[in-house]
């Protein structure tokens, strides 16, 4: 960005030279630069459509076998309905037979595939030819069609229409974030900010940048499967970021005119210090989502997407919407009335680490490892369907269907098997202590050389046994496995045969952009080495408040996020620090410098950081309430224990290694005024 000033020219190398008024080339057309955010975030308004989940995993054993099932028999798992019946007597099974083959006619390449009656319970699957995009979309017609029909009341369940009715429900769990997110972001903010119109400027700068977003996931979901967990994502990480950045530039705008310059003069000023940090900090924050699209696993490269879109569209509007902002608000508009807060004595807490240095560093790494212990214990799942939400007619159908048949009646695995080898196959299973029941025929395919096996299990797809059932299955001989316990193998195997890369990458390439933003080697490394501790921290405090099992994309994606917003924290800080340590000040005065100016920005960016992450809490799917606890704690801990108390203990222990370089590259900023 070139700002001009009086004939004379501001980039990020310096100050100008002239006392007449700086005005950015951008203000000029600040009502078209406001005008087109405006109609960007109308677009986005609406929820993107076309969203699914799916576990599917190219190019593994579960996804050969979903090709083969529909190539060879016309049926795709992924688009198999379920329908259950209440069915006490043999009159009420042929009826719900009857109503069953009707439905099948309606959907596209609609069939009647396995049938089984019981314990006061019918339940039949409807194969067809659709993907599980196309599958939820024909499941409202199903349920209008056998509603229409005389009898008992069918409840309709299956992968497609599970999906379809979680679309509101993650739609509901937003709403609830938000209630709970933004009235507390506004407490927080008018204690910081004040009763001032720069109270609106953060939800103004979420508002156009959710929208952004979600404008482009939708245009992405016409293209690539695009998970409807991403928009619960966008969300609430948007509006937090939103609060960070937003935060941090209108207090140095604020700082900038209490200096006595002019409106347009700390527009530029903030935009070319400020604004450069939260470009840094949203880079960091991008790099780390970015790596989750090197993930071979479609599920979390969709979320990965929708984590990558949202700092990368904030980055755009900081650099452009945020100097409009600004030049609506001038000394008083940014000032208001400032509520009554207890002064934080940053200074004597500053003093206390530096002479305690030591000490403060043991005593905390010393807590965040006992934190971290019980990670040792953490078992990775890929979900289930019976975790979610109970109100539902697809979760009720599940539940009826489970209190009948077993927990693994809705996702048997599918056995794909040389015909000739069937029969000894299906004898083998029986004999496996997980196998409840094995249903046969007449599913042949139509080449007649091969025939599908349903095998329900002792337990749901997402336990232990089941993973193992599906294990034993795939050592069979002359057989493909799929289904869903098969998928959450492949998936996890998948996943996590690229954890360690991801690491690596996230570690080198966060290293990478604060080496750049600090001109230091050391300080990248520490805050690498810290970031690690707080993520461990955190994987330990959710297996005590979940338990052993967490979804298996949670780790990962809690890994990425946080390497990329614990960036902001430490942005915001060291760069305060270096600062004051480039203006002449010693190590333990630039410390304090930057623990004064910066700690209550901290504090109160991750108060309302961790808010937006309850959202996730508040919700009723297990996998987000674990991933958002997550962050919150991740971030109360970065926050707190690592960026007021670690972070000035190490660079009081590291002294003036924190600023060593080999070779000084060129200076970027401008130099500070006093």
């Amino acid at each position: 960005m070139l700002f001009t000033v009086s004939g004379t020219h501001m980039t990020g190398r310096g100050m100008p030279t002239t006392g007449a008024a700086a005005r950015p080339t951008l203000l000029r057309l600040r009502w078209l630069v406001l005008g087109a955010w405006l109609v960007v975030a109308a677009l986005g308004a609406t929820l993107p459509r076309h969203l699914e989940s799916s576990y599917t995993v190219p190019g593994t054993e579960s996804e050969r076998a979903a090709s083969l099932l529909a190539r060879d028999f016309g049926v795709r798992p992924e688009g198999t309905f379920t329908v259950v019946f209440p069915a006490h007597d043999r009159r009420g099974q042929e009826q719900a037979r009857h109503r069953l083959v009707a439905a099948a006619r309606m959907l596209p390449g609609g069939r009647l595939g396995t049938f089984r009656s019981g314990f006061g319970v019918a339940y039949g699957e409807l194969g067809t030819a659709l993907s599980l995009r196309e599958a939820k979309g024909w499941t409202v017609r199903l349920r209008q069609a056998l509603a229409s029909q005389p009898g008992p009341r069918a409840l309709v369940t299956g992968e497609p229409a599970v999906q379809h009715d979680l679309d509101p429900t993650l739609a509901s769990d937003a709403r609830r974030g938000e209630a709970i997110a933004v009235p507390l972001a506004i407490v927080v903010l008018a204690f910081v900010l004040g009763l001032s119109f720069a109270l609106a400027v953060p939800f103004v700068f979420a508002a156009f940048t959710i929208g952004g977003t979600l404008l482009l996931l939708d245009l992405a979901a016409r293209v690539v499967v695009v998970s409807p967990y991403a928009t619960n994502l966008v969300k609430l990480i948007g509006l937090g970021l939103a609060v960070d950045y937003s935060l941090l530039i209108v207090t140095r705008y604020r700082e900038e005119l209490r200096r006595g310059l002019s409106r347009d003069e700390a527009i530029a000023r903030t935009m070319a210090t400020a604004g450069r940090a939260v470009v840094f900090s949203g880079v960091a924050v991008a790099i780390g989502l970015a790596l989750l699209l090197a993930v071979p696993v479609p599920f979390i490269r969709t979320l990965g997407l929708g984590g990558l879109l949202i700092p990368l569209v904030s980055i755009v509007a900081a650099l452009t919407l945020q100097p409009v902002l600004l030049s609506f608000l001038g000394p008083r508009a940014v000032e208001g009335v400032r509520l009554p807060l207890p002064h934080m004595p940053w200074s004597r807490l500053a003093g206390g680490v530096i002479r305690r240095r030591v000490a403060v560093a043991v005593a905390v790494t010393g807590v965040l490892v006992a934190a971290a212990a019980p990670a040792v214990s953490l078992r990775l799942t890929p979900g289930s369907l019976e975790s979610l939400p109970g109100s539902t007619e697809s979760q009720r159908g599940l539940v009826a269907l489970r209190r009948a048949f077993g927990p693994g009646a809705l996702t048997p695995a599918q056995v794909v098997v040389a015909r000739r080898a069937a029969a000894r196959t299906a004898d083998r299973i029986a004999h496996d202590p997980e196998a409840y029941v094995i249903a046969r025929g007449p599913d042949v395919s139509a080449d007649g050389r091969t025939e599908r096996v349903l095998v329900v299990g002792r337990h749901a797809f997402g336990e232990p046994e089941s993973a193992s059932l599906a294990e034993r299955l795939r050592r069979l001989p002359d057989v493909t496995v799929g289904g869903a316990a098969a998928e959450g193998v492949d998936f996890l195997a998948r996943a996590y045969g690229s954890f360690g890369w991801l690491v690596a990458c996230a570690l080198t390439l966060t290293y990478g952009v604060l080496a750049f933003a600090f001109r230091s080697l050391l300080l990248p490394l520490k805050a690498v080495v810290l970031n690690a501790l707080a993520v461990a921290a955190s994987y330990g405090l959710l297996v005590l408040v979940f338990g052993q099992a967490i979804d298996g994309w949670v780790p990962i994606f809690l890994l990425a996020t946080l390497f990329g917003l614990s960036m902001d924290y430490e942005v915001f800080l060291v760069s305060r620090m270096r600062e004051a340590h480039d203006a002449g000040a010693d190590d333990a005065a630039a410390i304090t410098a930057g623990l004064e100016r910066t700690g209550g920005l901290i504090t109160a960016a991750a108060l309302v950081m961790a808010a937006s992450f309850c959202g996730f809490v508040a919700g009723s799917v297990p996998a987000l309430q674990q991933f958002g606890l997550g962050l919150a704690l991740a971030v109360l801990i970065d926050a707190t224990l690592i960026r007021l108390l670690l972070v000035p203990a190490a660079m009081a222990i590291f002294g003036r290694w924190n600023w060593w370089l080999p070779r000084q590259p060129p200076v970027l900023e401008p130099e500070v005024v006093r």
